[in-house]
């Protein structure tokens, strides 16, 4: 019997300019898709242009330049076009798209394209909703009491994946792909009668769960720091106000 994890399976990740959803634009992405463990992956990548300047602290993360993504990137409008074109013939495939810390680079994606296109990534989705699998939050729900941070280099090395480029979208896009298929062995016998669609909902209410653990962390710190309980896409300002 092929379980999810050995089977089908595509992952996205991008490289922005900053860290904040709502103002923040994104540089670069990649999408891979892999039909199953060891196979070749097909990758497809893009550089941008964000028409924005380029904070020298986010070039040193990912090594992209405000002055090389002038001279190579393409304008934002088209490539978002494209990305939420195949991100939704990975959901209209059945396929599971693996993000890592999904409401960051998703939420990131639906608001580009309300910039760029006037239009969302729920749109996109309405023939065929994705079925996201995080491996930040399956890896805190089936590990949780493991101590130590848990970022994607982390979670590599706790789970024996090679990382070759890190901050690189389409080498990260892997990393957290061959990451969700060790998760899947290690913990086959909690997930093995699992349904990509029944892990989708259930990260819903574990990711919650952990972002109410963590802003109740802050409080007892004297942190300001609100979590937003919202996955794998946060709401726009606008709706949740």
């Amino acid at each position: 019997m092929s379980y999810w994890y050995e089977g089908p399976l595509a992952a996205f990740d991008t490289e922005t300019t900053g860290v904040d959803v709502e103002s923040d634009r994104i540089v670069s992405a990649a999408l891979v898709v892999q039909d199953a463990p060891g196979v070749r992956p097909r990758v497809t990548r893009w550089l941008v242009n964000p028409g924005v300047p380029v904070p020298a602290a986010a070039t040193a993360v990912h090594g992209l330049s405000e002055e090389h993504l002038q001279r190579n990137g393409r304008w934002p409008a088209p490539v978002m076009f494209e990305i939420a074109e195949l991100l939704a013939e990975q959901a209209a495939a059945g396929r599971p798209l693996v993000v890592m810390n999904a409401p960051f680079d998703l939420t990131l994606l639906d608001r580009e394209l309300r910039r760029h296109r006037a239009s969302s990534l729920d749109h996109w989705l309405e023939p065929a909703p994705l079925r996201v699998l995080d491996p930040r939050v399956l890896d805190r729900h089936l590990d949780r009491y493991r101590k130590g941070r848990r970022t994607l280099t982390d979670l590599c090395a706790h789970y024996e994946v090679t990382l070759s480029d890190a901050h690189d979208a389409a080498a990260d896009a892997l990393a957290a792909l061959e990451v969700v298929r060790a998760v899947g062995r290690r913990f086959a016998a909690r997930l093995e009668r699992l349904s990509p669609a029944d892990l989708h909902a259930l990260q819903t209410a574990w990711h919650a769960a952990q972002a109410r653990g963590l802003q109740a962390w802050f409080a007892r710190s004297g942190s300001p720091e609100t979590v937003d309980t919202s996955w794998p896409l946060r709401p726009e300002l606008s709706a949740a106000a």
